[in-house]
């Protein structure tokens, strides 16, 4: 590592866990609750918000010490970082790099934010679906009641 790359590095390493880079800059929080990371569990947790990235303009990135993503989690992550690179750790190296698969509809993810559509009616127990229509910037429309869901009431949805 150059003196450069090692000035640049603002977190230090983790032995085990994971590492998430190329959040879009500001989100890493609502990464956190996709998680359920609210600062109770015991194992470390470092984030870096809003540093400059050529790909996204500003980025962030989550470490989560002792900790590996499964796919559902991934599945979640792409709702608010569909560009996401998922690193698992173990040892200090990269032990498998994830990457984020956003096919065109997302099933049993989140609940539609619209409190009247018919895939929350308790009555008819149907998978929940939703379109992607755009991942730049993320666009997803329910697929029973075609309405556009707003990304930040959709984190509080998860299934």
């Amino acid at each position: 590592m150059s003196a450069d790359e090692q000035s640049m590095r603002r977190v230090t390493a983790i032995r085990n866990g994971t590492v998430i880079d190329h959040i879009p800059g500001g989100m890493v929080l609502e990464a956190l609750q996709i998680f359920n990371v609210d600062g109770r569990q015991s194992n470390p947790i470092s984030l870096v918000m809003n540093v400059p990235s050529r790909k996204l303009g500003t980025k962030d990135i989550l470490k989560i010490e002792d900790r590996e993503l499964t796919q559902d989690e991934l599945d979640r992550l792409a709702l608010i970082a569909p560009m996401a690179s998922v690193s698992i750790i173990r040892n200090y190296s990269v032990a498998e790099k994830l990457s984020i698969k956003l096919s065109d509809e997302m099933t049993n993810v989140a609940h539609c934010v619209y409190s009247n559509c018919i895939s929350n009616a308790i009555r008819e127990p149907l998978p929940h679906r939703l379109k992607v229509l755009n991942t730049n910037p993320m666009t997803l429309q329910c697929h029973y009641c075609g309405r556009n869901q707003n990304l930040e009431r959709l984190v509080e949805n998860l299934l």
